[in-house]
């Protein structure tokens, strides 16, 4: 018989059938902690493609987190029936633990790629992903939220140059896709072009704040994604759907500073000249300040803020 050679994954060796645990130190802080990368491994017997899903690379965006969680703990990557999974369900733990979107030094994770072994933190960290996960993979989903306030209605983002990641994309099938160029020394714009791996960006929800819907819809887009690529056995059939198809995008700003409400939230298609928001002069003189959509579109982001500035980005609007 043939010796079957393990998968190695970080500091661990995976045969078929095998799961388990590993553990990486990215770096260190100054009291001393490790700065460690969890992933949890998950090989079928069965060959397959390999797929990682990623959640905290930003520490205070929670939904991504709590749907790989939640994938964790019902068995949804302990079924799969071929192939592996790697899960990595909070990547910047230092951020995590404080509420923040950064590192100790602020600089961003995910404009840190591909990293350096030698670097700041968060380069170290990105490295170490790059390394020792993003490297043994066929495919990658990130998973993010809007920034401060600012509410993502669920979607995923993909490279608009790269067809594997679009058929994933709709193999995902969320509520939106959105074809858009990734920013510079991002996870999704590095791999491609150093690894030659395609990175879905699921973003859903906001910062620091659980959202049921965004939550649902990363859990079910995981299964159907797992399904399409014979990895995992649905136990029900989806309900069809067609995703809200947009190759770009642009912000509604804030004209004047005032207190901010919408009237037309993230989810719902907009006319060009809708009224969609209004600002209020928090002195009660000036009059009212309608907000207008500036074309034809579909809301994919808005922002919570009640008190907002001028020039504050107020709807993102898909077209």
């Amino acid at each position: 018989m043939n010796e079957i050679s393990p998968l190695v994954v970080a500091n661990g060796e995976f045969y078929p059938g095998q799961s388990g645990t590993v553990e990486l130190v990215a770096g260190q802080l100054p009291s001393g902690n490790p700065v460690s990368i969890r992933a949890h491994v998950f090989r079928s017997y069965k060959p397959g493609p390999t797929i990682l899903f990623i959640g905290g690379v930003h520490g205070d965006e929670i939904n991504g987190v709590e749907i790989l969680r939640l994938g964790l703990r019902k068995n949804v990557f302990a079924n799969i029936t071929a192939g592996t999974v790697v899960v990595v369900p909070l990547l910047n733990v230092y951020g995590f633990n404080n509420f923040s979107r950064d590192v100790p030094d602020g600089k961003d994770v995910n404009r840190s790629f591909p990293g350096n072994a030698t670097g700041s933190l968060a380069s170290r960290i990105a490295h170490g992903l790059s390394k020792n996960l993003l490297a043994h993979c066929d495919l990658a989903v990130d998973f993010h939220t809007g920034g401060r306030g600012v509410f993502n209605y669920p979607q995923i983002r993909y490279s608009p140059d790269d067809e594997e990641a679009l058929q994933a994309a709709l193999q995902f099938n969320p509520p939106v896709l959105l074809s858009s160029k990734a920013p510079i020394k991002s996870l999704r714009r590095s791999a491609q072009k150093s690894l030659g791996l395609s990175v879905l960006t699921y973003e859903g929800g906001e910062n620091l704040r659980y959202d049921g819907h965004s939550i649902h819809e990363g859990i079910a887009g995981i299964r159907r994604l797992l399904s399409a690529r014979g990895m995992l056995n649905l136990l029900h059939e989806e309900p069809e759907r067609e995703p809200v198809q947009v190759s770009a995008s642009s912000w509604v700003r804030a004209g004047r500073a005032g207190l901010f409400q919408w009237t037309k939230r993230s989810g719902y298609p907009v006319r060009k000249g809708e009224p969609i928001g209004i600002i209020h002069d928090p002195h009660g003189v000036r009059p009212n300040k309608r907000i207008l959509s500036p074309r034809n579109g579909f809301i994919i982001g808005h922002n919570n803020a009640a008190v907002v500035s001028q020039g504050d980005a107020l709807f993102h609007i898909g077209y």
